[in-house]
């Protein structure tokens, strides 16, 4: 997948600082003052963060089987969105959706990849074009190259602390793509009447990348940067840059970069403030008892502030995605330059657990996505093409590097809310903390290195 010609990754990473340093941005959160309470505080604290573009990397690569019998369709495909695989099927197929069967196999993998249908697309129309009972699978190198990624960020935030050590502000101003223009243009064609014209609807499906440029705001861009946390004054300002290459949902979306850089920066504020970062985080989490919750049951179940294994820390991290509250605690070591990943000790607030053990299976597998991504996760841009083709330069976590995991379910009875993806926020961040609490070196980007 190629982004604007000749473009490089550093040369990204420049344009996004440039418009924090440049650019007022579109608003897209104010509550009390605003930015305009930061130059009233005793002290004020400066960071930014970025967070790289990734793949999805799902075991199985895209695939997908058609068979078009006259007017009728059949597929046999795992997806996240069998509406959508109908609807996308009837345009390709030129037959009507009542004429299209998806058989729905196991995903093999999805993390928000399987919403995007463009393998599918490919597969009806070879079958379509041939008159042939078709399977389509990509291969790795294609899958990698060809993705629709999470978009790349940078964030720059600023917060004023009062005499007593309490956030006064909270100010972030996001640089970086949008989603929601590549969706509407990956499925608009499929779902505007047949009367009109191929042309018309091409042209109206690119509409979406300009409506997003200062005019509408998509939330997955800011989402997770926020909403935590008591603070009588936040503002959150989002400014679109977009290289060109192709963005779509990612395991918690906004929330899994936003995650890094709040709960980081939730550090950075608990030292400036001369406190425990659990502490802090239980002193801004009064008006909100779920969070607040998982925050004291991850700093109890982990023996926060015990001694450790020696050359062992502890590093923590809290986020509410999804109408979930997670917190973890990472227990690292260095070695040889190396960040190693003990234990994460993972505490959950989704409302009533329906499938305890569903819940557990979720927050562990989303831990270890997270931790791949922390880790070892970025898709680098080189004149304008991904460098990145397979899992010997896009590598995953494996047995032998995957930590011990113990997963607490707090006991609800408030309905349920999401799993599958609030496992993902904390992660890198609880690491990163415990990467400070271990060297003295505060890592603001992502993958984390510490060479």
């Amino acid at each position: 997948m190629a982004a604007s010609p000749n473009s490089s990754s550093e040369e990204v990473y420049l344009d996004f600082k440039s418009a924090l340093d440049t650019e007022e941005g579109d608003k897209a959160e104010k509550i009390g003052d605003g930015a305009q309470a930061l130059g009233r505080a005793d002290k004020q604290i400066e960071a930014d963060y970025r967070a790289p573009y990734l793949a999805h990397a799902t075991m199985e690569p895209m695939n997908c089987t058609v068979r078009i019998d006259q007017d009728r369709c059949d597929l046999w495909v795992g997806n996240q969105a069998p509406e959508m695989v109908r609807d996308v099927a009837a345009y390709y197929a030129e037959v009507h959706q009542d004429k299209v069967q998806v058989h729905s196999t196991f995903l093999g993998g999805g993390f928000g990849r399987r919403v995007s249908l463009d393998y599918v697309a490919e597969a009806v129309s070879i079958a379509k074009a041939s008159g042939l009972a078709v399977q389509v699978v990509w291969s790795r190198e294609d899958d990698i190259r060809h993705d629709y990624y999470r978009p790349a960020s940078m964030a720059r935030f600023k917060a004023a602390l009062d005499e007593q050590g309490r956030i006064e502000s909270w100010f972030v101003k996001r640089a970086g793509p949008n989603i929601m223009p590549y969706m509407i243009d990956d499925v608009f064609d499929t779902m505007v009447p047949g009367f009109v014209p191929d042309g018309l609807a091409d042209w109206m499906s690119k509409r979406g990348y300009g409506l997003y440029d200062g005019i509408l705001l998509d939330h997955a861009s800011v989402e997770g940067l926020f909403e935590d946390y008591d603070i009588p004054n936040k503002e959150v300002r989002h400014i679109t840059r977009d290289p060109g290459l192709r963005t779509g949902y990612w395991r918690s979306v906004g929330h899994s970069f936003g995650g890094f850089c709040k709960e980081s920066f939730m550090d950075e504020l608990a030292l400036a403030a001369d406190r425990d970062p659990v502490e802090m985080r239980l002193l801004h989490s009064q008006s909100d008892p779920n969070l607040h919750q998982v925050i004291e049951v991850a700093a109890e179940k982990s023996n926060w502030g015990q001694p450790l294994p020696t050359n062992h820390f502890h590093g923590i991290a809290a986020h509410t995605s999804f109408n979930s509250s997670v917190a973890q605690v990472a227990e690292i070591s260095i070695e040889r330059n190396q960040i190693k990943v003990h234990k994460v000790t993972c505490v959950v607030n989704c409302g009533t657990a329906i499938n305890p053990d569903n819940v557990r299976a979720q927050m562990e597998s989303g831990i270890i996505f997270g931790i791949s991504a922390a880790l070892f996760g970025v898709i680098t841009l080189h004149n304008g093409q991904v460098e990145q083709s397979n899992f010997h330069d896009y590598p995953m976590v494996r047995m032998d590097d995957s930590p011990q995991i113990e997963v607490h379910i707090i006991e609800s009875d408030e309905d349920p809310t999401g799993v599958g993806e609030p496992g993902v926020p904390p992660i890198a961040a609880a690491i990163g903390n415990a990467v400070y609490a271990a060297t003295g070196k505060r890592l603001r980007q992502l993958p984390l290195k510490l060479s």
